[in-house]
């Protein structure tokens, strides 16, 4: 396929030949009339200084002798035929049924010619015609004048021809100067948008060498120098080191969560394998087995609910995720969430109180909904301190159910906040309290989709050593829809 330098050459040439070919006939057409024009003022002006002539001396009428055997009437005497001969070019006197007077010119064409010039005058009864002469091979240009007859002056018409020669010569410079210069012309504007093209078209051949050089993943930190920001190669550039950007943003994504679920992986791995190990090596049936099997079970449910995220995770990347929307009563799935906080804090020594459960629906996925819910929950235990409060609240607010979960845990750095919903993203250790056990870091990534699956979002507030605050708000249906979904409901 050819290159976009060579189709910017070949169109512009294109483009640039049809407007010369159009310029070229509008031209042709222009001088072949200006030429025209001027042959019919010249044969013209010949019969006007014919018609004064004839004014001037008058015209005395003599008996004629036939002309040829075609003609016959009157004829001019000699001695104005001797004035009139001074007339150049083609001419014809003639009264209302004969031809008087016919110049030098016409005397000097044939017999044949002669008659059809005289017939062809004859035919067009005094209009502009063009008659061709076959013997002289030559093409005339009549141009015929009235005289009113009188006593003293019997001529009709005077007529006066030109050759046309000069059309065919006004024709042939025109067509001259459209197979030689313009040819010419047409070569030097190809080499001209050839070259033009060619440099207007070198920032982009230098991003093309530049994208082809982010060949991998490990280049992605390059970009393409961009010198004119306003143009649309300067736009070009930008949009494209905008791409790298996300690029080298999702590639590096990309490479951390590879290696976190290796690492979230590889730990279970190995204390399952010793496990299992542990209980082939121990009697059967004894305690060390059990509690060896029980270990194993343990990490494998573990590695199973990590699994079970990163496929969730995965399905919604691609949008393979459906929900399954209805609407859904916010207010007892909130008590239910509610109850389950109250066992897992009571068995963490925390207090959990839920102040304020306004009634309110939304339109969503229920279980996902209650997903959402307890993973906030669950992770504000999980970071509070023994003696610890969390409090619960869902108010309907501005057309939105807003649930918020807040807890006197040890809050979260300032810094760290831009990072919590990023996926296998967790604070030091240190927080997960007691030496337990932390999370894989995939529930607020988790928590996160789904509250933007349902439209809506998720804002955290935190100090550290004071605790958290997070405040999920999702769209509310409007109340008329709620009655009709209720009434509609079995």
């Amino acid at each position: 396929m050819a290159s976009i330098r060579t189709r910017i050459t070949v169109s512009y040439a294109l483009a640039f030949a049809g407007t010369m070919f159009a310029f070229s006939a509008v031209v042709w057409a222009e001088r072949r009339a200006v030429a025209e024009h001027d042959l019919r003022d010249r044969a013209a002006a010949v019969a006007d200084l014919g018609i004064r002539i004839l004014r001037q001396t008058g015209v005395e009428n003599e008996p004629v002798t036939i002309f040829n055997d075609s003609l016959s009437g009157r004829e001019l005497t000699p001695r104005y035929k001797g004035l009139l001969d001074i007339l150049p070019g083609y001419v014809l006197i003639a009264d209302a049924k004969h031809v008087l007077y016919l110049s030098q010119a016409v005397r000097a064409l044939s017999d044949r010619d002669q008659v059809k010039l005289s017939i062809a005058f004859k035919i067009q009864s005094g209009a502009d015609s063009l008659v061709t002469l076959d013997d002289e091979g030559i093409q005339l240009l009549l141009v015929a004048k009235a005289e009113p007859a009188s006593a003293t002056t019997p001529v009709r018409w005077v007529v006066a021809g030109v050759s046309t020669a000069p059309l065919f010569v006004a024709s042939g410079q025109v067509l001259f100067l459209s197979l030689v210069i313009a040819p010419l012309i047409l070569i030097i504007s190809a080499v001209t948008a050839w070259t033009l093209a060619g440099r207007m078209l070198q920032p982009i051949e230098q991003m093309v060498n530049d994208v082809e050089a982010v060949s991998d993943g490990r280049s992605l930190h390059r970009r393409i120098p961009v010198e004119d920001l306003g143009d649309e190669i300067g736009r070009l550039g930008t949009t494209l080191n905008a791409m790298l950007g996300r690029l080298e943003s999702s590639f590096a994504a990309l490479r951390r969560f590879t290696a976190d679920a290796s690492h979230e992986l590889k730990t279970p791995l190995t204390v399952l394998r010793a496990d299992l190990e542990r209980a082939m090596t121990t009697p059967q049936g004894s305690t060390d087995q059990l509690v060896a099997l029980e270990e194993g079970l343990q990490e494998a449910a573990r590695m199973a609910d990590l699994v079970e995220s990163l496929l969730t995770l995965a399905r919604a990347d691609e949008g393979r995720f459906d929900l399954h929307r209805e609407p859904v009563e916010m207010e007892p799935l909130i008590r239910e969430v509610t109850e389950t906080a109250y066992i897992l804090g009571e068995a963490a020594g925390l207090e959990v109180s839920a102040p304020v459960t306004q009634p309110v629906t939304v339109l969503g996925d229920r279980v996902r909904l209650r997903q959402l819910f307890l993973n906030l929950v669950t992770n504000a235990i999980k970071y509070t301190a023994r003696g610890g409060k969390i409090e619960l609240s869902l108010e309907s607010h501005e057309g939105a159910a807003v649930f918020t979960v807040k807890d006197t845990g040890i809050g979260i750095a300032g810094v760290d906040l831009p990072f919590i919903f990023e996926r296998f993203w967790r604070v030091d250790r240190a927080r997960s309290r007691g030496g337990e056990r932390g999370g894989v870091g995939l529930g607020l990534a988790i928590s996160q989709w789904i509250a933007q699956a349902h439209g809506g979002s998720i804002n955290v507030s935190s100090r550290l050593g004071r605790g958290s605050s997070f405040a999920v708000t999702i769209p509310a249906l409007p109340k008329a829809e709620t009655s009709n979904a209720s009434i509609e409901s079995p």
